[in-house]
């Protein structure tokens, strides 16, 4: 499988990412900042990381990674947070160019949530 980002952004996102010779699709649904107690920390970039934490835990149980991602939605409950989400998705993967990337701000399934993220990965 060949990913190749189209139209980088010069911002650490491709607004395309061309996918060649893929033959498993994984659709990951959207992820909130949840530990397996059920816990919910308050600090922002805890629950960004939580989120990332449960996607990658999702994309490992379906035998990927988060090399394999190739789009990604995270939705946000204020865009006070935006720079936060940035540094701790930089953190998490580690890429220069991250996936294709799309943001969204909305009120969230739990109200302590700021982040729920969702994904897409290919192999």
């Amino acid at each position: 499988m060949k990913k190749t980002p189209i139209n980088p952004t010069g911002t650490g996102w491709a607004q395309t990412n061309r996918v060649e010779n893929a033959q498993t699709l994984v659709f990951v649904s959207g992820q909130g900042p949840v530990d397996a107690a059920g816990n919910v920390p308050e600090d922002t970039a805890e629950q960004i990381r939580l989120a990332w934490g449960n996607v990658e835990t999702q994309l490992k149980d379906a035998g990927l990674s988060l090399a394999n991602l190739t789009k990604v939605t995270t939705y946000l409950t204020d865009r006070a947070y935006i720079p936060e989400m940035i540094s701790v998705r930089k953190d998490v993967l580690g890429l220069e160019i991250a996936p294709t990337m799309t943001l969204a701000l909305c009120g969230l399934y739990d109200e302590r949530w700021k982040v729920e993220i969702e994904a897409i990965a290919v192999a």
